[in-house]
C-alpha cells in the first residue's frame, strides 16, 4: 500500500505477487495488485482479477475500501454499489457497510434505493441524520422525475408527511432539519405553512447565517404578497443596519405595492405581524433623511443612505412625481457623494448605475465641476496637473472613468483623442510612483489609465487608423510589464491579437490567467475559439484537452460534493449541485469543444496514423447518434469579462447576446453534422455481399446510406439557415462576443465543396450498386462532380492567396482571413481524400473483375468504363493542386522569414523610446506567430499529400 501511496506501482504488483505466493487467498493483496495494473495502464488484467475478488463478496474493510478506489480509478461507480449490496446481505446490522452502500447510491443518483437505505439505516441505529437523508432523497426523486405532478402529489407530500411525524414526537434536533422541512413547504407553494415553521419554535433553530430567518420570512411574505410584513421588515432590518442595500430594495417595491392599493392600517390594532409600516411617499422620504442624518453621525462612512435617496428620485421619476418632494438634484447629490467616497475604487460602480438621472446637456459641467475639487498640482505653466497621493489619483480616475461612461470621449475627433491617450499614458506612468512596493501579484494603482487610453485606441482603429491597433499592443504589453497579474490587460492583449490572426502569444497569456474549474466553461471560448482557425493545430489539442478534462471530472467531483452535503446536513446545497451539474452537462461551450476536437483528431490523423475506420471507432462516433442536448443548450460565455466603460448605446446588449447564441448554435449544428457526416464513410464500403439490390436490404448498408443522406438534407437546411442569419450583418461591440467561423465557411466556398463531396459519396454508392454495365449516366454525373469538386477547390486555393502581413507606409497590416482560408482548404481537401478512399474502394474491386474478365476471354482491349479514367485524371489533379498549395505555402515562409520588422519607421513620433522595444516586440511576437501557422498549415499538407499518392488504382 506504502508504494502505492508514493505513486511505485511497479514495485507494488511485485509485493503483492509475494505474498499471493504464500497466501493464495489473501483478497486485499489480489486488489492492491489491480489497482497497480490499473495505474500501469493495464486496464483488463485489473478488472479482471478486480471481479475474482468480488466474486466472493468479500466483508473484509480493506477489501471493500481498496475495490471502492479501483472502481473509482476505473470511472465504474456502479460496481461499488453491488460490492456494498453483498456485504450488507451478509453483515446486515452493521452501521458502517449500510452507510458506505449510502453513499455508493449518492454517486450514481439512485434515489429511490438512498431512501430505502437511509430508512434501512435509521432502523439498525435510530439516529436523526439517517431518517432525513431518508427524507432528502424523497425530495431528490421529485427533483428529478420528470412528472411535475408525481412530484407535488407523491414524493414531496410523502417527506411532508415523515418530518411531521418527528415534529409530533418533538425529535427535531438540528437546523439542517427545519431546513429541510422549510425547502419542502417552499416546493409545495405551502408558503403560509413555511412562515409558521420560521416564526415558530422551530425557527429558533436557524442560527448558522446571518438573518436567516429574517431572509426566510421575507421571501415568505412576497411569495404572499404580504407587502405589510415586507415593509415592516425592511424598516426594522435597515434601523438595524442601513447600509444593507437588499432591504432598501424591498422597502421601497413595498411602499410603491401598498400606495398602488391605497392601503391603510386597521384602527386599534397593530399595523402587521412585523410591527409598524409605511405607506406614503412622505413616510418613505423622511425615512431616507433620517437614515442620512443617522449615518453623520456613524464612526465610519456608509454608502447606503446616500444611494437609497438617488434610487428613491429614479422611482419617482419613473412614476413622473418626483419633483413635489423636493430630495434635491441628482447632479448635486451625485456631487456631493463623490467628495465623500471619490477615493474608493468603487465609487465610479455605484454611480454608474444612476448616470442616466442627469441630463445629457449637462454631462460635461458635471466632469469639470467633480476635477475641480480633486488637489491636483502642475509644476509648470502648460503641463499635466498630477495628483500628490493616491486618494488624489483615485478621485480623478473615478472621473476618467465617468468621462468615457459619458459618452465624452466618444465625441472627440481622432486629433483630441489622441491628445487624451498622450495625458492617459503619462498619468498611468506617474502613477507607478505610488505602486514602487506593490507585490508582483498586486494591481499598480494607476492601471486603468492605461486600459482606458487602449479602449481610446482601438475606437480609432475601428474607424479605420490602422497604427492605433499597433500602440494597443505596446501599451497592453508595457502595462503587464509593471503589473504581470492584471487580468484585464491579458484579456485584452489575447482578444486584440487573436483579432490580428496571431495565435502563438494567446496561449501563454491564458495559461498565466491561471484559469481554473469553472472558467473553462466561461472564458475558455477566447482560447478555443481561434486555435484552428489560426492554424495552431497543436495548441488546439491542449487547449481542447483542458476544457474536456474539467467537463469529465465534474460528473465525478460533483458527486462527492453531494456526498459531503449529506454527511455534513448541507441539505440545501444538494439541488444546486445537481443544477450545476446539468448546467455544465448542456454548456454550449461543452458541446463546441466535443466536436471540434473529434473534427481536429480525424483532421490529424485519420488517414495519416491510423486510418479513418480505426480512428472514428476509438472515438466511439456513430452517424446515427447525436449527443448534442440541443433544446437545453446553456451558453455560460461569460461576454462581460473584459472591462468596459461604454455607454450603454455601445455597450454589449442583450440582444447581442441572443443573436450571439444563435449563430454559435447554428454553426455547431454545422460542424456536428459535417463530423457525423464522415463517420458514415467507412461503414459504406463494407458491402461484402453481391451486388444485388435485395442481398444489400438485408445487410443494413442501405440503411446506412439514408442516414447519410437524411444527415445531408439536414446540412443543407443548417446551411440555408445559416446564411439567412448572416444576412442581418450584425456588428458585435469589439469587446463583445467573438462572431464564429460560419462567414468564412460560406464566402471562400468550403461550404459548397464539402456538401458537394457528400453528394458525391451518394452517387459512387449508386454505382456501387448499380454496377458497371447499364451506369453510363451515374459515370459522367460522377464524372462531372469531379471536375466541378476541382474548379472549386481551386477557387479556394485563390482565395488564400496574398500576403500574409504587409507593410504599408511604414505601418504593418495582418490579414488572419487569408490564414483562416487556408485552414479551411486544409480541412476540405481532407474531406476531399477521405471521400476519394471511399471511391478507391468501390472501384477497385470493378477493376479486378474486368482484368479476370479480361484474362479469361483472352481479348487484347476490354472496354473500361468511363468512371476509371475520371477518377484517374481527379486524383492526379488533386496531387497537382496540393503540391501547389504546398509550394505556395513554402514561399509564405520565405517572405516571413524575409520581413524586416526592425526597419518599420513609425511616422508616429508620439512614440517614446521606451514604446519602441515594446512595439519591437509585439511585432515580433505576430510575425512568429503568422511563421508558426504557415509551419504547421504546411506539415499537415505534406502528410496529406503523400495519402493523395497511395490512391492510383
Amino acid at each position: 500500500a506504502d508504494y502505492l501511496d508514493n505513486g511505485n506501482n511497479k514495485m507494488a504488483i511485485q509485493q503483492a505477487d509475494k505474498l499471493l505466493k504464500k497466501h493464495k487467498d489473501l483478497h486485499c493483496a489480489k486488489v492492491l495488485k489491480a489497482i497497480g495494473l490499473q495505474r500501469t495502464g493495464k486496464q483488463d488484467e485489473a478488472y479482471a482479477l478486480a471481479q475474482e475478488v468480488a466474486a466472493l463478496e468479500p466483508t473484509d474493510d480493506n477489501s471493500l475500501q481498496a475495490l471502492t478506489i479501483l472502481y473509482r480509478e476505473m470511472h465504474r461507480p456502479e460496481l461499488v454499489t453491488k460490492l456494498y449490496e453483498a456485504a450488507v446481505k451478509k453483515v446486515p446490522n452493521s452501521e458502517e457497510y449500510h452507510s458506505h452502500l449510502f453513499m455508493a447510491y449518492a454517486r450514481v443518483g439512485e434515489y429511490k434505493k438512498m431512501q430505502q437505505a437511509g430508512m434501512a439505516l435509521y432502523k439498525i441505529v435510530p439516529k436523526n441524520p439517517y431518517y432525513f437523508w431518508s427524507v432528502m432523497s424523497l425530495i431528490m426523486q421529485s427533483i428529478s422525475a420528470q412528472d411535475e405532478n408525481l412530484s407535488k402529489t407523491m414524493f414531496l407530500p410523502l417527506a411532508e408527511r415523515m418530518v411531521e411525524k418527528m415534529v409530533k414526537e418533538d425529535k427535531i434536533e438540528a437546523e439542517a432539519e427545519v431546513e429541510l422541512y422549510y425547502m419542502i413547504l417552499e416546493r409545495l407553494e405551502k408558503y403560509k405553512e413555511a412562515l409558521d415553521v420560521v416564526r415558530g419554535k422551530l425557527g429558533e433553530k436557524l442560527t448558522s447565517e446571518l438573518q436567516s430567518r429574517e431572509n426566510k420570512c421575507m421571501a415568505m411574505y412576497k411569495k404572499l404578497c404580504r407587502w405589510p410584513e415586507c415593509n415592516a421588515l425592511s424598516r426594522r432590518l435597515l434601523l438595524k443596519n442601513s447600509d444593507d442595500w437588499q432591504f432598501y430594495i424591498t422597502y421601497f417595491d413595498s411602499v410603491f405595492q401598498l400606495i398602488d392599493e391605497s392601503w391603510t392600517p386597521p384602527p386599534e390594532e397593530e399595523h402587521s405581524l412585523e410591527g409598524e409600516v409605511h405607506y406614503s411617499i412622505e413616510q418613505a422620504v423622511k425615512f431616507i433623511e433620517e437614515r442620512i442624518t443617522e449615518e453623520s453621525k456613524s464612526s465610519r462612512p456608509l454608502r447606503g443612505p446616500y444611494l437609497a435617496k438617488l434610487e428613491l428620485i429614479r422611482r419617482l421619476r419613473y412614476r413622473g412625481c418626483n419633483d413635489e418632494y423636493k430630495l434635491g438634484d441628482p447632479e448635486e447629490l451625485m456631487f456631493q457623494y463623490f467628495k465623500k467616497f471619490g477615493d474608493k475604487p468603487c465609487c465610479f460602480t455605484d454611480l454608474k448605475v444612476f448616470v442616466d438621472l442627469l441630463p445629457s446637456n449637462q454631462y460635461t459641467k458635471f466632469i469639470s465641476q467633480l476635477l475641480e475639487v480633486i488637489p491636483l498640482s502642475a509644476t509648470a505653466e502648460n503641463e499635466v496637473a498630477l495628483p500628490a497621493d493616491i486618494k488624489a489619483l483615485q478621485q480623478h480616475l473615478c472621473v476618467v472613468q465617468l468621462s468615457r461612461l459619458l459618452g465624452i470621449y466618444h465625441a472627440m475627433d481622432k486629433k483630441q483623442k489622441l491628445t487624451v491617450v498622450r495625458e492617459l499614458m503619462l498619468r498611468y506612468r506617474h502613477g507607478l510612483e505610488f505602486g514602487k512596493s506593490c507585490l508582483k501579484t498586486e494591481l499598480q494603482f494607476s492601471d486603468y489609465y492605461c486600459l482606458l487610453a487602449v479602449h481610446l485606441l482601438l475606437d480609432l482603429w475601428l474607424e479605420g487608423e490602422e497604427t492605433a491597433v499597433w500602440q494597443c499592443l505596446t501599451f497592453l504589453e508595457e502595462g503587464l510589464s509593471h503589473s504581470p497579474s492584471n487580468a484585464q490587460f491579458k484579456l485584452l492583449l489575447i482578444r486584440i491579437y487573436c483579432r490580428l490572426g496571431a495565435f502563438e502569444p494567446v496561449a501563454e497569456l491564458y495559461s498565466s490567467l491561471d484559469a481554473k474549474h469553472i472558467q473553462h466553461d466561461t472564458i475558455g471560448y477566447l482560447l478555443t475559439r481561434y486555435a484552428e482557425s489560426l492554424g495552431h493545430y497543436a495548441a488546439a489539442s491542449q487547449s481542447c484537452n483542458f476544457a474536456l478534462r474539467f467537463f469529465h471530472s465534474n460528473q465525478k467531483d460533483t458527486s462527492e460534493y453531494i456526498i459531503q452535503a449529506y454527511k455534513y446536513g448541507a441539505f440545501e446545497k444538494i439541488p444546486e449541485f445537481i443544477a450545476f451539474r446539468n448546467r455544465l452537462n448542456s454548456s454550449l461551450h461543452f458541446a463546441q469543444v466535443r466536436t471540434e476536437r473529434m473534427l481536429l483528431d480525424l483532421l490529424l490523423e485519420a488517414n495519416i496514423s491510423s486510418s479513418l475506420e480505426e480512428s472514428i471507432k476509438s472515438m466511439s462516433l456513430s452517424p446515427e447518434e447525436d449527443d448534442i442536448p440541443w433544446k437545453d443548450l446553456r451558453d455560460n460565455r461569460d461576454l462581460t469579462v473584459l472591462f468596459n466603460w461604454d455607454p450603454k448605446d455601445r455597450d454589449i446588449s442583450e440582444e447581442h447576446r441572443k443573436l450571439s447564441l444563435e449563430e454559435e448554435t447554428m454553426w455547431l449544428r454545422i460542424r456536428s453534422l459535417t463530423l457525423r457526416l464522415v463517420s458514415g464513410l467507412p461503414p459504406l464500403s463494407h458491402t461484402i455481399q453481391p451486388k444485388n439490390s435485395e442481398k444489400t436490404a438485408e445487410n443494413g448498408v442501405s440503411s446506412k446510406i439514408d442516414t447519410i443522406r437524411s444527415l445531408l438534407q439536414q446540412l443543407e437546411a443548417a446551411v440555408d439557415s445559416g446564411k439567412k442569419f448572416l444576412e442581418q450583418k450584425i456588428q458585435y461591440p469589439v469587446l463583445g462576443p467573438p462572431p464564429t467561423r460560419m462567414a468564412g465557411f460560406f464566402s471562400n466556398g468550403s461550404c459548397q465543396c464539402q456538401t458537394s463531396l457528400f453528394y458525391l459519396v451518394s452517387d459512387i454508392y449508386e454505382l456501387d450498386t448499380n454496377g458497371l454495365e447499364d451506369s453510363a449516366e451515374i459515370q459522367e454525373r460522377i464524372g462531372n462532380s469531379f471536375k466541378s469538386l476541382v474548379e472549386r477547390l481551386t477557387d479556394l486555393f485563390n482565395k488564400c492567396k496574398g500576403d500574409l502581413i504587409e507593410v504599408r507606409d511604414g505601418t504593418l497590416k495582418t490579414h488572419p482571413n487569408l490564414l483562416e482560408n487556408l485552414v479551411f482548404f486544409v480541412e476540405t481537401i481532407s474531406i476531399a481524400l477521405w471521400v476519394s478512399s471511399y471511391c478507391d474502394s468501390v472501384l477497385r474491386p470493378f477493376k479486378s473483375n474486368l482484368q479476370k474478365k479480361k484474362k479469361k476471354k483472352k481479348e487484347s482491349s476490354v472496354a473500361m468504363p468511363p468512371v476509371f479514367t475520371h477518377f484517374l485524371d481527379y486524383v492526379t489533379e488533386l496531387q497537382t493542386l496540393t503540391s501547389n498549395v504546398i509550394d505556395h505555402i513554402k514561399g509564405l515562409e520565405i517572405i516571413l522569414t524575409a520581413l524586416k520588422l526592425e526597419e518599420l519607421s513609425f511616422k508616429d513620433t508620439l512614440l517614446l523610446q521606451e514604446e519602441k522595444k515594446f512595439t519591437k516586440t509585439v511585432q515580433g511576437k505576430v510575425q512568429s506567430s503568422y511563421h508558426h501557422s504557415v509551419q504547421e498549415i504546411g506539415e499537415l499538407l505534406k502528410k496529406r499529400l503523400d495519402t493523395i499518392k497511395k490512391l492510383k488504382i
